[in-house]
């Protein structure tokens, strides 16, 4: 059974662009391959190892991310006014206003904002609405955010 993955609009666009740059990038490293094979004896040239472990990794990314958008679905927040997927969320904890933007699992960083819909606070959030308090568990021990506005 395929299980499908779920991604905001951006976040699968920016799937498809990695595809297409890895596509791009893979008759060069081809070429490269070709070019080192001629320069003669494979088991001490240091350039083929080089070219085959690049175009290894290309095909590599490119099977994955092939695989990935096999899996793939946009998820689209249906209804206005609660958590979903691809809504971004304002949050207080703490005396603390945290705003996230809730995204696919492969789509998250955490650095920038994107919280994975399956993350603790993501699998919490989802499904609230303005003014609803939910407490997860953290390293730090209990917290508690309050939704405060969704966009």
């Amino acid at each position: 059974m395929k299980k499908s993955v779920a991604f905001t609009q951006e976040g699968y666009n920016a799937l498809l662009e990695r595809k297409e740059k890895l596509l791009k990038e893979r008759p060069g490293a081809v070429a490269e391959l070709k070019r080192a094979r001629e320069m003669g004896d494979l088991s001490e040239n240091g350039a083929y190892k080089g070219a085959r472990f690049k175009l290894s990794q290309i095909d590599r990314d490119l099977r994955f991310v092939e695989d990935l958008l096999k899996k793939a679905y946009v998820s689209t927040a249906t209804t206005v006014g609660f958590v979903d997927i691809g809504t971004t969320v304002v949050v207080s904890t703490d005396n603390k206003t945290l705003t996230y933007a809730i995204v696919g699992g492969y789509e998250s960083n955490p650095l920038e904002g994107k919280i994975s819909h399956i993350s603790p606070l993501g699998k919490s959030l989802l499904g609230k609405k303005i003014g609803d308090s939910i407490t997860i568990s953290a390293p730090k021990g209990e917290v508690t955010y309050t939704i405060l506005e969704i966009k």
